[in-house]
């Protein structure tokens, strides 16, 4: 009878990283990256403007050493990766309370700890679920807290992906906000380079096909995020977020019509993103100042 493997517990009894800070000059160049990959007709903020919501991400990026990366491109040591064998990464969601939205062009701080450790029990097996917590800072004060939700696995699960995909079908929702797209290749490439992301199932069709099991690249949860959050940003305008979560639930792949869609009620907004195949491959919530 083969042996009982060790709890994922086991591993991060003692794992107890302390936080780190980083700086950043919150230049106009990744704002203005992000803008053309979305196809807007300029810069979505210049020097001096409040940055979108969540588009912080494009901001205090790590580049490993290239023979720091594991065989699926994720690193293979990290201040906040905990010490599981064959490691399997996935990002579940978030939170963000924004009391005072960063500014670009001017310097920022981030301090970043670790907020929970918690196993649990899934269909699949076991599951790590790992929060960061993030506190942005511009010019001494506290402007923004945001936590993410990181979930791993020791070794590869068995979730069910579609055999093929159907790149004719779109969605039909009748949500009053709705932003459309058909990820590509090159639109999934131009995303990873603005978040220094080297997972290969957004680039390496052999790779995600014959070892991660999908039937095509993965469309970044955080890009579902970022659209979702695209919607207020351009229906409502005059509007301030000041919090927001979102749940990532289904992958989206690439060359799938995807719609980003929602609607506002009174000071919040409810909305998610729809394929042909599934209604909610990703939700979020937003609450206005």
């Amino acid at each position: 009878m083969p042996a009982t493997p060790p709890s994922l517990k086991s591993y991060v009894e003692s794992w107890t990283p302390g936080p780190i800070m980083a700086e950043d000059a919150l230049p106009t160049g990744p704002v203005e990256a992000f803008s053309a990959l979305l196809d807007l007709p300029g810069a979505a903020a210049g020097a001096g403007d409040p940055i979108p919501p969540l588009w912080h991400w494009f901001y205090f990026l790590t580049w490993p050493a290239q023979r720091d990366l594991g065989a699926d491109g994720h690193p293979s040591h990290g201040h906040f990766l905990p010490p599981l064998p064959g490691r399997q990464r996935m990002w579940a969601g978030g939170r963000c309370e924004i009391t005072e939205p960063l500014r670009l062009g001017e310097p920022a701080e981030r301090v970043s700890s670790l907020g929970s450790v918690t196993v649990k029990e899934g269909r699949t097996g076991e599951m790590l679920f790992v929060t960061e917590r993030r506190e942005f800072r511009q010019r001494g004060r506290i402007r923004l807290v945001e936590e993410q939700d990181i979930v791993y696995r020791s070794g590869r699960g068995a979730a069910r992906h579609p055999v093929a995909l159907d790149e004719s079908a779109v969605p039909r929702p009748a949500d009053p906000w709705q932003l459309r797209l058909r990820p590509d290749p090159a639109l999934l490439f131009r995303f990873s380079a603005l978040t220094a992301n080297a997972h290969r199932i957004h680039y390496d069709t052999p790779y995600v096909q014959h070892e991660e099991g999908y039937p095509g690249l993965v469309v970044h949860g955080p890009l579902l995020a970022l659209l979702m959050l695209e919607l207020p940003r351009r229906h409502s305008p005059e509007a301030r977020v000041r919090s927001l979560s979102y749940r990532l639930r289904r992958p989206v792949f690439s060359g799938e019509h995807l719609a980003a869609c929602g609607a506002p009620a009174g000071d919040r907004a409810e909305l998610r993103v729809a394929t042909h195949r599934e209604d909610r491959h990703a939700t979020a919530e937003v609450t206005f100042a």
